[in-house]
């Protein structure tokens, strides 16, 4: 199964997303210039549906 979380962490990061803090276990809170928004990012993302709504919460479009 494909793993999404290094290419996915790129795309935040050339968007201007950055993170903001650390969330509970291994989660991640990321915030996204674009929207305005914090979003919650698994460290683990095994799922193309899982990425492509991260990228939605982003203001990103679907890419995987």
């Amino acid at each position: 199964m494909p793993s999404y979380e290094k290419e996915l962490r790129d795309l935040l990061r050339a968007a201007g997303c950055f993170l903001f803090r650390q969330g509970k276990g291994d989660h991640e809170i990321w915030y996204s210039p674009l929207t305005g928004r914090k979003f919650v990012v698994d460290s683990r993302i095994k799922s193309r549906h899982t990425a492509n709504a991260v990228l939605k919460q982003a203001g990103l479009p679907k890419t995987f």
